[in-house]
């Protein structure tokens, strides 16, 4: 179904309504930082994205929405919003909204984009790093601040900043050329920030080690956050904690997030210098 679905710019007043409403969807009713019609339709005329993924029924099933600027000089992208039914969200739809995103901005001369996601939600990590090619070396603690998305409960709001440079040629190898999956090898000799080990039926995280010096490192991060928030926020929180820490300490001493592995009890990021 994903890849069926015709990806456009919204076009009617009642398209970018719809908009709204599918924000409120995904983030709940009392989601405060939606995007209103006004700004969708304001971005599209500063080089900014408001598109919808439509099914072969005339649906929303899916939308991304950025807003494109000048940072120190250079005309870059931020990508703000990328949200997709729940039944096709594995189907490679948010993939293929970034890959409309990426072409869009190539095609007007922008190469360079910057966008948020939560470290501790290991599908992202994967779409972000390993499908679509962006780094991480910036972490941000508490970037949207206590919102009242229930996906935000009790656990803050975190967020790596990747940066997705659309024509080098790490993107070219995973978004044109088709190479899936992280690096092969490259955590080969890698250090583990820290042990991951089960209480009480929940893989939790041990004190991260922020004495390390090797070139590469491997943070790991749960296999589905919301999982472990559904059972208990202590240990979610506790989550939250080892990673910050982790994530926060390395990151500022230069290193990158570069790839994510999915392992049979949790995920680890790869940190490299």
């Amino acid at each position: 179904m994903g890849s069926q679905c015709t990806i456009r710019p919204f076009e009617t007043t009642e398209e970018f309504t719809e908009c709204v409403r599918f924000q409120e969807e995904t983030w709940g009713n009392r989601f405060s930082d939606r995007i209103p019609v006004a700004i969708l339709k304001v971005s599209q005329r500063l080089g900014g994205i408001a598109a919808g993924a439509y099914d072969d029924d005339g649906g929303l099933v899916g939308f991304v929405f950025g807003m494109t600027g000048v940072q120190a000089g250079e005309v870059v992208h931020w990508s703000d919003l990328l949200a997709v039914r729940p039944g096709l969200r594995d189907a490679g739809l948010g993939a293929r909204l970034k890959a409309y995103q990426r072409e869009v901005l190539l095609a007007i001369g922008v190469t360079r984009v910057y966008w948020t996601f939560d470290p501790l939600e290991s599908k992202n990590g994967h779409l972000n790093l390993n499908k679509l090619g962006a780094v991480a070396g910036e972490y941000v603690r508490d970037m949207y601040g206590q919102t009242d998305s229930p996906l935000h409960r009790g656990i803050g709001t975190d967020r790596l900043v990747p940066t997705w440079i659309l024509d080098s040629d790490r993107v070219i190898e995973r978004m044109v050329e088709g190479r899936s999956g992280p690096e092969v090898g490259a955590d080969a000799d890698a250090m583990r920030v820290f042990d991951v080990k089960k209480e009480g039926g929940l893989d939790l995280p041990g004190e991260p080690d922020l004495t390390l010096e090797a070139p590469r490192l491997l943070v790991p991060v749960p296999t589905s956050i919301q999982v472990i928030q559904d059972v208990s926020l202590e240990a979610a929180a506790r989550w939250r904690r080892a990673t910050r820490s982790a994530l926060s300490t390395y990151l500022d001493r230069g290193y990158e997030a570069r790839e994510l592995y999915r392992r049979s009890a949790s995920s680890e990021y790869l940190l490299s210098l």
